[in-house]
């Protein structure tokens, strides 16, 4: 089979090329699934997980992609809950080949039934950026109904996703981003809009949960936005800077099921819209990697034709 593969951690980008690789096996647990679409994070090569497996061994050449969506071809022993001939959608473990692959083997729990009615390319943009919307706003954030809560980055993949689901939920939302990302947070429903290279992030008032997907002096400064028994929240690094009089979690997104299921039923109802970005061929992933003019929405690589 085709796949993008990494095999020098310091060549960086230069290392990365469409290869042939062997056909992956289906270890206990596991589906083989044939990927109709993947999503990647640019950062992916410099994670550790990307190079060395979780005893710390180097498992070059690895196959970069954690977002996919396809078709089960083949189950694992004892793999329940899916089978074969079944659209799914998940994430792919981080420390095994990821889904920027003709095939991918996975596993089962990792994965959710993807309904008929939902494109591939719009499926594999949802896993990392919903399941991390929601587990920052809901299972560490502690959002309820009548809250304020502040998204940084709130016209991004993370961010555009966690807005949506505030809004529902609802709550009131500040947005921040870039003067160029004004209309489109506004649209996905923002109440404020802070423009941080124009306005002061100070001005934003108090939250009871301020998301971050930025770090840096960001992170640092946001600390002092929460309100008293609030919660801040990243998924970048753990914050240096804590609230005087509230919580500050750094978590890591993890595979949930149920959860992936229930951000497909709301995306078919309308509910959730991920702003997917350009589609791009395989043999196009490690340009769509490179650094370069930022453009709306999240890049998906199309791996195998409907």
């Amino acid at each position: 089979m085709q796949a993008i593969t990494v095999r020098d951690r310091h060549a960086g980008l230069a290392g990365m090329s469409l290869t042939d690789m062997p056909y992956p096996h289906a270890a206990e647990n596991d589906v083989i699934v044939r990927v109709h679409a993947a999503g990647f994070t640019p950062g992916e090569l410099d994670w550790p997980a990307t190079w060395t497996d979780r005893a710390g061994r180097d498992r070059t050449p690895s196959v970069p992609g954690h977002e996919l969506s396809g078709v089960v071809v083949e189950l694992g022993y004892g793999t329940t809950g899916l089978s074969v001939g079944q659209r799914v959608f998940g994430l792919a473990d981080w420390a095994r080949d990821g889904a920027l692959a003709e095939y991918t083997a996975v596993e089962a729990r990792n994965l959710a039934p993807l309904p008929a009615d939902i494109d591939h390319t719009v499926a594999a943009a949802l896993p990392i950026s919903g399941l991390t919307a929601w587990q920052g706003l809901f299972d560490h954030g502690r959002l309820t109904t009548g809250q304020t809560v502040l998204i940084h980055g709130a016209a991004g993949g993370v961010g555009s996703i966690a807005v949506q689901l505030a809004r529902e939920a609802g709550a009131r939302v500040i947005g921040t981003g870039r003067a160029r990302d004004r209309d489109r947070a506004l649209a996905l429903g923002v109440d404020t809009f802070i423009d941080l290279q124009a306005d002061k992030l100070e001005d934003a008032g108090e939250a009871d949960v301020v998301f971050d997907v930025i770090g840096g002096d960001i992170l640092d400064r946001s600390a002092a936005l929460v309100r008293a028994g609030g919660t801040l929240v990243t998924i970048v690094m753990p914050p240096t800077v804590q609230p005087k009089d509230g919580r500050a979690v750094f978590f890591v997104v993890e595979p949930d099921r149920a959860r992936l299921a229930d951000l497909a039923t709301r995306l078919r109802d309308g509910r959730l819209k991920p702003v997917v970005g350009a589609v791009r061929p395989l043999a196009e992933a490690p340009a769509a990697f490179a650094p370069g003019k930022r453009t709306p929405g999240k890049t998906i690589i199309r791996v195998t034709q409907d």
